[in-house]
């Protein structure tokens, strides 16, 4: 092991605690790499405001949506979302909504911390108050808002990897949150790649579990923040919805993680990094996406101005570019808004359409007969 930044405390109904910064540098630099590079390529992709703006919305729903369903609330994706976009939600909400309500205002709590040029020194103040705004509203007599707890929880379930204890009492609480700012802002563990200081702090306060409840998404939000703060985009909001989609895995990481002997914490951080590449591959794969639709509008224009299309086709073409999606030969003639340019024509009409965008590339059609726009035909 090439990193050996390991701090051991004493607790005094716990046993041994240990900080570990010990991993394989060997092993998780091809990852890195990919990450930064990724990251790099991204960073200099020209992107209109409005596309940032809709990735930013588009992101932290969904992010909200998976951290919440993590922890088992049961509103689908559709619901945050319109939660989300409600600016008077009153008080009388469910459990569910109320927890929505108050991720969302801890996205926003998080948005009024500045990035900075340093690692950003993380608090317990900012810890206490993440987990405050999380959890208030919510009915569970086992947690106080913005409190550490005092009494026993278990951790996990043998499906995934077995049950852990952590720390027992407050008083070994509070001395080993105490320890865990400290470690976290030391300069050695500040002068790791933000990515893997920021997934040791995810970790780490997953063994001390500090809070009666709702410490899965303080955990996340504290990592979010550290990677937002130092300049990171996107990633933080992504990370959730790719621990949601990896639940099982997410649990036998850390599980797995958590009975090296040597206190090696590789596996954890190889699991974030992965969700880290995943996460800007996605985010490639969007930004790509809409700058082939902007270059397949201008593509369109020149074929309507040149003679190739027609002015029905190419006003079909900007309907299924300003919102994607598969039609069929049914939606032309019944479908809003498709059906406004096939009223008066016939079902050959159509069908001929559909023939010359076939045969231009323009479209594609899938194996189950929908058609596809073919945003490559501009690459």
């Amino acid at each position: 092991m090439d990193n050996n930044c390991i701090k051991k405390i004493m607790t005094f109904k716990s046993g041994n605690f240990t900080f570990s910064a010990k991993y394989n540098v060997s092993e998780l630099n091809n990852l890195l790499f990919k990450a930064q590079v990724l990251y790099s390529a991204l960073s200099g992709v020209p992107r209109l405001p409005e596309w940032s703006t809709y990735l930013e919305e588009e992101l932290i729903r969904r992010s909200i949506f998976s951290t919440a369903a993590i922890e088992g609330n049961p509103l689908k994706e559709e619901d945050v979302g319109k939660i989300i976009k409600q600016t008077d939600l009153g008080t009388n909400n469910n459990e569910a909504t109320q927890a929505i309500i108050n991720l969302k205002d801890v996205y926003n709590y998080i948005k009024t911390i500045k990035p900075t040029k340093d690692a950003t020194i993380l608090s317990d103040d900012f810890i206490r108050e993440a987990h405050r705004i999380i959890t208030t509203g919510l009915n569970n007599t086992d947690n106080l808002p913005g409190k550490y707890r005092n009494h026993l929880v278990k951790v996990g379930n043998n499906k995934h990897g077995g049950i852990y204890i952590p720390p027992k009492c407050l008083p070994d609480i509070e001395n080993l949150m105490k320890e865990f700012v400290e470690w976290m802002n030391c300069k050695e563990v500040i002068e790791l790649d933000v990515f893997i200081r920021a997934a040791l702090a995810h970790y780490h306060l997953g063994l001390i579990h500090p809070f009666g409840n709702g410490n899965g998404r303080t955990i996340r939000i504290v990592e979010a923040m550290l990677l937002r703060t130092s300049g990171i985009k996107y990633v933080p909001t992504m990370l959730s919805n790719y621990y949601y989609r990896n639940i099982d895995d997410y649990y036998f990481t850390f599980s797995n993680t958590l009975k090296n002997p040597d206190h090696d914490v590789t596996p954890f951080i190889k699991f974030m990094l992965d969700g880290v590449i995943e996460s800007l591959n996605e985010i490639k794969d969007n930004i790509y996406f809409r700058i082939r639709l902007l270059l397949l509008r201008d593509y369109c224009a020149f074929l309507k101005d040149k003679g190739s299309i027609t002015q029905r086709q190419q006003d079909l073409l900007s309907m299924l570019l300003e919102i994607p999606k598969s039609i069929t030969l049914k939606d032309l003639l019944n479908t809003s808004p498709y059906n406004s340019l096939y009223r008066d024509v016939s079902e050959r009409t159509a069908r001929r359409d559909i023939s010359n965008l076939l045969n231009m590339d323009i479209l594609l059609q899938k194996e189950n007969g929908e058609y596809d726009l073919n945003t490559h035909v501009v690459d």
